[in-house]
C-alpha cells in the first residue's frame, strides 16, 4: 500500500488506467442459499447485454466502500438486507470494455434477510453449481465462475 491507502482508494484516484481508459468499479455477490445454489439475474431489455445472466451488484457510489455498496445494491434489486460481515471477499474481475475497464470484486453471501424478488425488471433464477456454466453471461461475469464453482462443496 501507498501512504496507508487500500487498493481502491489507489485506484479510485488514479481513475484511468495505462491506456487511459476510465476505469469503473463495480461489486457483486454470488448468493448461496442452503442447497448450494446459487441467484443469477437476467439483464432486462433496455439494458446493455440484454439477456445475459450476471451476479447481482452494480457500480459503487463515490466514497462508498465495496461492501456498503453491495449491501445497498442488494436491497434496491433485489430486497434483501445483508450484514457486511456476512460478504467473504472471493476473488475478481479486470476486463476490459473497449471504451472502459472494468474491475470488479465478487463476493460469496450465504446469510441475508428476506426472500430475493426482482425489484428492477430483472429476471432470477436458483441455479446448481453444476448448471452454471449454462447460462450465457457477460464477458466479466463468466471467468467468476471457476473461482465459485472451487469455493463451493
Amino acid at each position: 500500500m501507498r501512504g496507508g491507502k487500500g487498493i481502491l482508494a489507489i485506484l479510485r484516484e488514479n481513475s484511468a488506467v495505462s491506456d487511459e481508459k476510465k476505469l469503473l468499479l463495480v461489486v457483486a455477490a454470488a448468493l448461496v442459499d442452503a442447497d448450494n445454489r446459487v441467484l443469477l439475474a437476467q439483464r432486462p431489455e433496455g439494458k446493455s447485454m440484454a439477456g445475459l445472466w450476471e451476479f447481482p451488484g452494480g457500480k459503487l457510489n463515490p466514497g462508498e466502500t465495496p461492501e456498503a455498496a453491495l449491501v445497498r445494491e442488494l436491497r434496491e434489486e433485489l430486497g434483501i438486507e445483508v450484514s457486511p460481515p456476512c460478504l467473504a471477499p472471493l476473488t475478481f474481475a479486470s476486463h476490459d470494455h473497449g471504451g472502459f475497464h472494468l474491475l470488479m470484486p465478487l463476493y460469496v453471501c450465504r446469510k441475508w434477510r428476506g426472500l430475493a424478488r426482482p425489484l428492477e425488471g430483472q429476471q432470477l433464477a436458483w441455479v446448481e453449481k453444476q448448471r452454471l456454466r449454462d447460462y450465457p453471461m457477460p464477458p466479466a461475469d463468466a471467468p467468476l465462475v471457476a473461482h465459485l464453482l472451487d469455493a463451493l462443496p
